[in-house]
């Protein structure tokens, strides 16, 4: 019993997501499912800040974790993807052919309560809309998991990953982010000073330039032309245009909109990690990446909802890792998890409030002396220059849990 409950902890999101689409397929007040559960998953964060650990291992020193179960789960994410843009694109196009009207009683489901009818009004299509754009945002954390291994599960990656508007992803990602981590080559890493609203265009178009360049020189070097079959940049967006074409058939320019926007809400939502995973750390070009180089998150439900994706520093040291083994190995913690963080980061003026504390620590307790004269740098060109760290208390904060832990890798 043991060993089921920590591998079936990692089936929040997958529920959720089919639970959210399943809103968007009966239609009426319940598009807005998703949208409801993003603020139940704000809730339930905040009333679970203890921490917890990956599946462990057993006496024998094997995983605790079931491997083909696991990757079963992710592989099985792709249907799920494809028919959640299915179940939206119908829902979109009975919205067009009815004028906006909810028609016909379709079917029953509790007398008196709900039924599932067949058209959708404007304003539940803008509720069915963001509620797809929530859940495939939050369905691209297996994309990202499996963008880490090789063979069948990368191209499930990729294929997720392109249906979701955002095909440079795998390749900028491994030999990009993970190389460059924490430097001013790494567009997924924000800066000190910049907004979550700023960071998402500027990561999301260098990582694709990222991609753009490499696959420039790589076909140089092979002697093929840059528009090629060959061209990983290239056939990755080709990779979406199916979804594309799904939407405009379904509902013509209003369907690129209703796109669009979905894509725009879950690479907002994917950048948003890359934000809060980062958000101002140094490391200075070419010096190893360590574990201060992440922000950690092992709250329960982040830990068990993003399937461990907030063990960002052993997650970095070890990126094909199977994510239910990753552990905690001790480096900075944000201290909430991340539907809190991602909240907190939806205002900029609190969220810089909230993390120069946290940087001010990191830059005393944490930061090389290279890094230390860069941080200072840039605290005075961004205003966080006088947070001050003094033992347990900033100077203009008075106590607070940073959350902070000393080990280094």
């Amino acid at each position: 019993m043991g060993n089921l409950l920590l591998n079936i902890r990692y089936l929040l999101a997958p529920v959720l997501i089919i639970v959210a689409g399943a809103g968007v397929l009966i239609g009426g007040i319940m598009a807005w499912l998703g949208v409801v559960l993003l603020f139940v998953g704000l809730i339930v964060d905040i009333a679970t800040k203890f921490e917890t650990t990956g599946v462990g291992y057993n006496n024998e020193g094997d995983s605790l974790g079931w491997a083909s179960f696991q990757n079963l789960t992710m592989y099985f994410m792709l249907p799920v993807f494809v028919l959640f843009q299915l179940v939206m694109a119908w829902r979109l196009n009975t919205y067009m052919t009815l004028g906006g009207m909810e028609g016909e009683v379709i079917m029953t489901i509790i007398p008196g309560l709900l039924v599932m009818s067949e058209g959708i009004t404007g304003l539940n299509l803008i509720g069915a809309t963001l509620s797809s754009g929530i859940f495939i945002g939050i369905g691209i954390i297996y994309g990202h998991e499996l963008s880490h291994t090789k063979g069948f599960g990368f191209v499930i990656s990729r294929t997720m990953m392109a249906l979701s508007g955002s095909a440079h992803f795998c390749y900028a990602h491994v030999y990009n982010h993970h190389l460059e981590l924490a430097s001013e080559d790494d567009p997924a890493t924000a800066p000190r000073g910049r907004t979550i609203y700023g960071h998402y265009p500027l990561s999301y178009l260098g990582q694709s330039k990222f991609l753009f360049n490499m696959e420039k020189e790589r076909l140089a070097r092979m002697g093929v032309s840059f528009i090629s079959w060959q061209n990983r940049w290239i056939r990755g967006y080709l990779m979406a245009v199916p979804t594309v074409a799904l939407f405009f058939a379904a509902g013509g320019w209003v369907g690129m909109a209703v796109l669009a926007t979905i894509w725009g809400i879950s690479n907002f939502e994917l950048e948003a990690l890359n934000y809060l995973e980062h958000y101002g750390l140094i490391r200075v070009k070419d010096q190893p990446i360590d574990y201060r180089h992440n922000w950690d998150n092992s709250t329960a439900f982040t830990s068990w909802f993003f399937i461990e994706i907030g063990r960002q520093a052993d997650h970095h040291d070890r990126g094909e890792t199977h994510f239910w083994e990753l552990e905690n190995v001790g480096c900075p913690n944000t201290g909430w998890g991340y539907f809190v963080v991602f909240f907190i980061a939806l205002v900029p003026p609190i969220w810089h409030w909230y993390m120069r504390k946290r940087l001010a620590a990191w830059d005393t307790h944490f930061a090389t002396d290279e890094e230390k004269a860069i941080a200072a740098r840039i605290n005075k060109e961004v205003g966080y220059e006088g947070t001050a760290f003094n033992g347990d208390v900033l100077q203009d904060a008075g106590n607070v849990d940073l959350g902070l832990r000393s080990a280094k890798k």
